[in-house]
This record gives structure tokens, sequence and C-alpha cells, in this order.
């Protein structure tokens, strides 16, 4: 059975299944529907948790069957964990899944997670059985022209009341970033004690929101100036700001920078990337000096960076995200930190 993320509430309020699988793209939709199972689940006693994480290579999916057949230790009931992540499951693991679709473990809820699944994926054996026997919940990417609409639902679930024009100051100033949205809510939530929130609210609780913000470190990084680049970063990271939010910033400028870089060679206007990306010219003059000093091999080396990061992020691949993205800003900023 497929449920979107917001039907789960009244789903729990009949049933818990044995096994949910939560895959796609949207990081915040995918954590906050995995939140809610796990509460769901420690609701009905599910007390014990264990976990397994799916590596690209060389994992042993028996571990799974193990893991199912071993009974609990300090609890009638577990909660499972399998991370996906980004791998695939292949034969052994495809095999694996659908015996566990068959027969799901008496005393436990299986929580799958995963990323982004295409449509043949969705059509394979083992997510068939997994949809047959649980339930899969699609964290799908908000599109830009749902933006406001789901911006105005966030507000609303946490009692704020909000004008059409506070709504679209702020779609636009988190450019589609659902984690930055949310974060912003949730400071406006605390601070805001009529309930009524305007653009004028919005403009304030932006001024007035840290010392340091993921925009700062982004000029830092595209005007070349890495002491002040790391100092922000030093910052960020002790405000308790999330590296998914700080990665997803860089890699933008990066994907911009790479864009123009590539026009460059060439020999076509950037002007045509900018429209593309509807950069604003205030943000030109910052971009063009970062390109001055990044060749289009290092935008390309930068990019898949950016991509590892989000990797070591998810759990996906060992690394600590706030060394990969010191190292990011500084290659950013011009330091020669690339091997090879």
């Amino acid at each position: 059975m497929r449920l979107r993320p917001d039907q789960l509430a009244g789903h729990f309020c009949k049933n818990l299944a044995s096994i949910y699988l939560v895959y796609g793209e949207e990081w915040l939709v995918a954590q906050e529907a995995a939140d809610a199972i796990r509460a769901a689940a420690r609701d009905r006693g599910h007390a014990e948790r264990e976990c397994l994480t799916v590596t690209t290579t060389g994992f042993d999916w028996s571990a799974l069957r193990q893991l199912a057949a071993s009974p609990s230790l300090f609890a009638n009931r577990r909660l499972l964990e399998l991370r996906l992540g980004e791998a695939k499951p292949g034969d052994a693991g495809s095999k694996a899944l659908v015996e566990y679709a068959g027969h799901p473990a008496d005393d436990a809820v299986l929580l799958i997670s995963a990323g982004k699944l295409d449509w043949q994926m969705q059509k394979s054996r083992w997510f068939t059985a997994l949809d047959e026997a649980g339930v899969t919940v699609p964290a799908m990417a908000v599109e830009l022209r749902q933006l406001s609409g789901w911006i105005e639902k966030r507000f609303q679930a946490r009692g704020l009341k909000p004008t059409p024009e506070a709504v679209a100051l702020l779609s636009e100033r988190v450019e589609g970033n659902l984690l930055a949205a949310a974060q912003e809510i949730d400071k406006l939530d605390l601070t805001v004690n009529d309930r009524q929130v305007t653009a004028e609210t919005v403009m304030a609780a932006v001024g007035d929101s840290s010392r340091f913000s993921i925009y700062d470190l982004v000029d830092a990084a595209l005007l070349g100036q890495p002491e002040r680049t790391v100092r922000i970063l030093h910052g960020l990271r002790g405000e308790g700001v999330e590296p998914v939010l700080v990665n997803w910033a860089l890699h933008r400028e990066v994907r911009i920078i790479n864009a123009l870089a590539f026009a460059r060679s060439q020999r076509q206007s950037p002007e045509l990337v900018f429209a593309a990306y509807k950069v604003w010219d205030k943000r030109k003059p910052p971009l063009h000096q970062a390109l001055q000093r990044l060749s289009l091999a290092d935008c390309r080396r930068l990019l898949r960076e950016c991509a590892r990061t989000d990797r070591i992020i998810k759990g996906m691949e060992p690394g600590s995200p706030w060394e990969a993205l010191l190292a990011n800003g500084l290659r950013l900023a011009g330091v020669a930190l690339f091997k090879g």
C-alpha cells in the first residue's frame, strides 16, 4: 500500500504495518516520515531498535535474515531499520527483501529508508513485494509551484497565521530548500507572540537570525576569503546548523559556477547561464570572481566532492561531514586541496 507522508498520521490511528519503505529525493520529507514511523512504533511498545546500513559493496544480506530471526533481549517488540541510501539491493538483496516480505518478523516493525528510486526500480520484484506486504512512502521533491502551499501548511501546523506576502517572501528566500524553510518557520514559532506573520516579520527574523548564515559562508568562499570561510563555518557548526543545509548552499553555487565554466569553454555568453539559474544581478560579481580562480576541471571536481559530502552526511560513506564541508569551502575559495 502506498501512502503520502501527510497520510501517515491517519494511518497510525488505525494500524501499524509490519513493513515500511520510505524513499525519495526530498531529505526533510523522508526524515520526518521516518521519524513519524519510529514514534508510532515506540508508542506501540517497539522499544528496542536495531539498525543495518547497506554499503554499495560487500553488504551481507543474510544479516537481515539473522536479525529478524534473533529474539529481542530487552523488549517484547523491536524496530528494525535497514538503511539503503543510494545503494541498490542487487540480486542478493532483492531475494532477501522478497523473503522478508513473505515472512516478516512477528515481534518487529521493519523500516527501510532509501534514496530516489526510478520507475524501473519501483516495478522490481522486491519493491512490489514490500508494497504488497507493507506500506511504501514516497518522499517526492516539492516543486517550486508547490512550495508556497507547503510553506503555508507548515506555518499553519505551528499555529502561525502568515500573510500571502510573508509566504511569498520566505518561498523566494529559501529557493526550494525545504530544510531552510522549516528552520525559518521553527524560529518564527519561537519568536512570534501574536502568531501573526507578515513580510516584515519574516524580514526581521532573517535579519536577526544568527551571527553567521549559510549565505555569509557562500559569499566568503566566492570572494576568495579562506580565513573568513573557516571562521564562518566554525560559527555555523557551533550554532547547530545542519550540515545538509550548508552542503546545499555550497553545492548550489558550485553547480552554477560549473555551468559558467562550461559556457566559457564553449565561448557562450554567461548571461544564458544566469538566466537559466535565475541569478540576481547582485550575485553575478562574486560568481565571476570565483570563475577567475577555477578551471572547468576544478569545478567538476568540486561537484563530485559535494556529492561525496552528501553521502557522508547521509551515512553512506565514512568521514566527517564538517571536515568535508570545510575542504569544499576552501576549494571554492581558491585553496588548492585537490590531489592529482
